[in-house]
């Protein structure tokens, strides 16, 4: 286990002084509206929060330079409520904005990121997780794209009705043509097609559609961890080709093909007991306990995410890896990547892999730098062609 000390973490401190740190995924927003009904009066992130992966000492710490915040909504909620909810949820990201000043500073561009780093604040960029949040309207998509997201997840975890997801049963093989219009849509608008989430087939159909290079903003290597949120080789090998980037999460069952074993066998034991004729809530917990004293829970590593950084430069090349931890999104972390103070020991990391500091410096931000830079270029030469789709999704999924 790394620690925050020694010569390879002072040379990874070093790194992140010279460029940002750009994570792709954090769930902070979410946590704001589960624990304190939006109100950031109620826990103050200048402070240290033990409950919570993230707070600004230890963005600081971990030599944060820039951050997607993610304004997820969950599709357990009525269809009706989803864009008022991912509404108020960027309402919650402007507020920590804000309410933080001398820390955070929002962006809307690659130079905005560039240009608050150099003021020493963490660039904050507007990221929606899940394409439910626009509720079938490409109307809702602009007027988020306006009030500056920059990047949307084409499903959480569910399919929408124009998108398969990685954990839902296939019901569009990919993208439905209106599904097609949407990637277009935001490649119109300059938001950046996420692709964590969606099925290995919405990730090929949206690599056949896109016209400009795509993100995935919280993945890992599906080689290494067989979970279906991960991406398959053949689909590194696109992402290469469409110029775009894997951020790598630190999520344990993406990290760790032991961890997704263990959660599979514990799913599959949940199911078994609630299958029997007289399971009960008590029951099924109570017989879980009893599984999980003879199954103790793997732990994942920061090791084990080094490994999935190594695996995507080997099919995909240096110039498509980033950085996508899911932080205060996940229940579980990597020994030695506990919160958001732990990136420079994951770069000390790849400084004793002998990575060289230049190659370090593109996993850790440049290459999204020139993700968002291409989006940028590719929006402005679109909008040369056409103006806003009318498309209807009555008129092209019937």
């Amino acid at each position: 286990m790394t620690t925050h000390d020694g010569p390879d973490i002072e040379r990874a401190r070093e790194l992140h002084s010279q460029a940002p740190l750009i994570d792709g995924h954090n769930d902070l927003p979410w946590r704001y509206r589960r624990f304190a009904n939006r109100a950031l009066s109620k826990i103050d992130i200048a402070q240290h929060q033990e409950a919570l992966h993230t707070d600004i000492p230890r963005l600081r710490e971990g030599g944060v330079g820039g951050q997607f915040w993610s304004v997820f909504v969950s599709q357990a909620m009525p269809p009706e409520d989803y864009v008022r909810t991912t509404l108020e949820q960027v309402d919650v990201v402007y507020n920590m904005i804000r309410a933080y000043p001398e820390t955070l500073e929002l962006a809307l561009t690659a130079d905005d990121m560039d240009r608050a780093f150099r003021a020493g604040r963490i660039g904050s960029l507007i990221g929606m997780e899940g394409g439910h949040s626009i509720d079938n309207s490409l109307g809702a998509l602009r007027m988020f794209a306006r009030l500056g997201a920059r990047y949307m997840t084409l499903t959480h975890f569910k399919n929408t009705d124009w998108a398969d997801s990685a954990t839902d049963e296939p019901a569009a093989d990919g993208l439905t043509p209106f599904g097609q219009e949407v990637v277009r849509e935001m490649n119109r608008l300059g938001v950046l097609v996420d692709l964590s989430h969606v099925s290995a087939d919405t990730m090929r159909s949206a690599l056949d559609t896109v016209e400009a290079p795509v993100v995935f903003s919280h993945s890992s290597a599906r080689a290494l961890t067989g979970h279906p949120r991960n991406v398959p080789d053949d689909v590194l090998d696109r992402v290469r080709d469409n110029n775009g980037v894997v951020m790598v999460s630190f999520v344990p069952g993406f990290s760790s093909q032991e961890v997704y074993v263990h959660t599979q066998s514990r799913d599959a034991e949940r199911q078994r007991l609630d299958s029997s004729p007289s399971s009960t809530e008590e029951s099924t917990n109570a017989g879980l306990e009893q599984w999980d004293v003879g199954h103790p829970e793997p732990r994942a590593t920061l090791s084990d995410v080094a490994d999935h950084i190594d695996h995507i430069r080997e099919v995909a090349g240096i110039d498509h890896i980033g950085i996508g931890a899911d932080f205060d999104g996940t229940g579980s972390v990597p020994v030695g990547l506990e919160d958001v103070s732990k990136y420079v020991d994951l770069t000390a990391e790849l400084v004793r892999r002998e990575y060289e500091d230049g190659d370090i410096l593109k996993i850790i931000g440049a290459n999204v730098l020139r993700v968002m830079r291409a989006g940028e270029h590719e929006a402005g030469r679109i909008q040369e062609s056409r103006g806003p789709s009318e498309a209807l999704i009555e008129d092209l999924d019937g």
